[in-house]
């Protein structure tokens, strides 16, 4: 075996030890047995699932903005509550049926890991739901509700495009940090 061969073997292992770690701890709590041998079948087990249900592995970048983070998770608790008010007035607003869409959302900086949280953290806030990814094409389908003309479509598609930028911002990879400040900057010049 070549030792490039080995080093990505190696690297492959390494990005699976957080999962790992994850599932044993897992085991554990299912089991409420924190021993040796609750462990070491979780181990076990965690290697079998890994290896019997393989998953494409995600590097994480390991870059974690703490304030940008912070501001997330402030502005989504914020718009959690904001979208279950806006839900219950068209729910409870009989005059008009509340509008509803299936909308597309071409996202920019989107690997998996990217991704995965827009589509999470969409999916979270009352008023839609991600019905489809495009993994491929980066794009995501979501279904809102409280739409009624192309404006507010744009509206919730510009919301969605806002939370990948505040994802980048605490979680992305410094690549993908730095395509975002590239791409502030240039729509500051114009």
């Amino acid at each position: 075996m070549s030792p490039d061969a080995r080093r990505n073997i190696l690297h492959e292992i390494w990005l699976q030890v957080p999962f790992l770690a994850w599932l044993i701890v897992l085991w554990m709590l299912v089991w409420n047995q924190f021993t040796v041998l609750s462990f070491v079948t979780g181990l076990i087990v965690a290697i079998f699932v890994t290896r019997v249900f393989r998953l494409p592995t995600i590097e994480i970048s390991g870059r974690v903005n703490l304030w940008y983070g912070f501001l997330f998770i402030v502005q989504f608790l914020w718009a959690i509550v904001r979208g279950a008010i806006a839900v219950t007035i068209q729910v409870f607003d009989f005059r008009r049926q509340p509008g509803a869409a299936i909308i597309g959302v071409d996202l920019r900086y989107a690997d998996d890991m990217i991704m995965t949280h827009v589509s999470i953290t969409a999916s979270l806030i009352p008023g839609s739901l991600v019905v489809e990814t495009d993994r491929d094409r980066g794009i995501l389908y979501l279904h809102v509700i409280g739409v009624r003309n192309l404006d507010e479509v744009e509206e919730q598609r510009a919301g969605v495009l806002r939370w990948e930028r505040r994802i980048v911002r605490a979680l992305g990879s410094p690549a993908q940090y730095r395509a975002l400040k590239a791409d502030e900057r240039a729509e500051g010049e114009r």
